[in-house]
């Protein structure tokens, strides 16, 4: 799409949550639309419609990926969710997962997450987008504890002197793989955009001492992984949505922003108007209320979204930056406190300010 078509939805005004999942969870067998992309496809439609966006955000679920690449691996289905590599994947392995990425049938997720989008594009006027997880994200749920190793690289320590070090960055080209194979079955499908979520790519994991020392290691472990994603969306022509709501650094916002995405969705712990400094005025800021404490009025009441909500746009309009009002990150459907979280994200799509 051109640049000029987001610009132009933060102009209107436009106001939105990633709602996908607060619709998904209103239907009576949601495991099976999981797997059926045409029913996934009309899931996204229905929230499209619902909120009053031509941004058909998909269902975002941060362990397909995960799960595609260790299925790819023979690793038993009970095992995934919690299963973490011990030792650095071997050459032999890696080289199975490329193989079979290309030849053995697509996770059963991923097909249906690219029947969802090629629904978009054959039944609707709404903008196709593709979700994927991050390299760095991705990483993080496969190793126990990359903090140490990270570090470490930080120091200056290779993956040929120790191996925590090499599995993280080993892990790294796994998970890029992976998600690329991902991202292309969704721009086969008709993906127009692809949304990146990369939450754990912030300060928990990243020291922020080490770079105000000058370490190279966000760029060693983060950017350069992105910078393969975001070249590739380029060679085919698809934009990108980068989304971290994880606890930043100021040169970590400035480094998402020269990834030159269309949007950039920021979590609750940033303030966007500050941000606005960082970040070209050709890219979108996206955000950034507290939609993780909407489900409990002693966190955020209905009200104080509304309160939030009008400040963010008045705010915004004063330093003059291009922005679409929403959640900090996808809004969950929590049992029992449905009502109040839906209260909650029609009070900033509706309230006057």
């Amino acid at each position: 799409m051109d640049r000029r078509f987001y610009l132009q939805l933060a102009e209107h005004g436009l106001r939105m949550p990633i709602g996908t999942d607060l619709v998904l969870h209103e239907k009576e067998d949601v495991p099976e639309i999981l797997v059926d992309g045409y029913r996934l496809g009309q899931v996204v439609e229905e929230a499209a419609r619902r909120y009053r966006t031509p941004l058909a955000v998909p269902h975002m679920d941060l362990m397909i990926e995960k799960t595609a690449l260790l299925e790819l691996l023979d690793v038993p289905a009970e095992q995934i969710p919690t299963y973490h590599f011990s030792e650095p994947p071997s050459a032999e392995m890696v080289e199975t997962v490329q193989r079979n990425l290309h030849e053995a049938p697509l996770n059963v997720r991923i097909q249906a997450q690219a029947g969802s989008v090629a629904y978009i594009a054959q039944h609707t006027d709404l903008l196709p987008i593709g979700m994927t997880i991050g390299p760095f994200s991705l990483m993080t749920k496969l190793i126990a504890d990359p903090i140490a190793p990270i570090y470490l690289a930080g120091m200056g320590i290779t993956g040929e002197e120790d191996p925590e070090v090499k599995m993280v960055e080993t892990t790294l080209e796994l998970s890029t793989m992976v998600i690329l194979r991902s991202m292309q079955a969704q721009i086969e499908a008709g993906a127009r955009a692809v949304f990146v979520a990369e939450p754990a790519a912030n300060k928990v994991y990243i020291s922020p001492k080490q770079l105000e020392q000058g370490s190279g290691i966000f760029e060693q472990m983060v950017m350069r992984y992105l910078r393969r994603v975001k070249a590739f969306l380029d060679e085919r022509g698809v934009d990108l949505i980068f989304h971290c709501c994880g606890e930043l650094t100021d040169q970590m916002v400035q480094q998402y922003a020269s990834l030159e995405p269309v949007i950039l969705s920021l979590g609750s712990s940033r303030v966007l108007w500050e941000d606005a400094r960082l970040v070209p005025k050709h890219v979108v800021l996206y955000g950034n209320l507290p939609s993780k404490r909407f489900y409990s009025d002693e966190l955020v009441t209905r009200e104080q979204v509304e309160l939030l909500a009008c400040e963010l746009i008045a705010r915004m309009r004063e330093v003059g930056h291009p922005f679409i009002l929403g959640s900090e990150c996808d809004v969950l459907s929590v049992e029992g406190c449905e009502q109040t979280i839906r209260a909650k994200v029609q009070a900033f799509i509706d309230c006057k300010c």
